[in-house]
């Protein structure tokens, strides 16, 4: 499976917690909205996953798109 494509830290809220993770951007997306705005995907897969003010981390998250609230680069 290839992995070519560039790793971006994100921090994701959702209706429900804010999850901070990475996502790995394919090689023909420059932008994180490129690939966000992009119908054929559904959901959202973060790798290296840690809930905000919790001690709760996760190898991978899969998030519905629809309930993200926002996007940002994670610090």
């Amino acid at each position: 499976m290839a992995t070519d494509g560039k790793k971006v830290r994100v921090r994701v809220r959702t209706t429900q917690a804010v999850y901070i993770g990475d996502i790995l951007l394919p090689a023909m997306r420059n932008r994180m909205s490129d690939y966000f705005n992009d119908e054929k995907y559904t959901f959202l897969n973060l790798t290296d996953v840690r809930i905000q003010n919790t001690k709760e981390e996760m190898e991978f998250v899969c998030l519905n798109k629809n309930m993200i609230e926002s996007i940002t680069l994670a610090d």
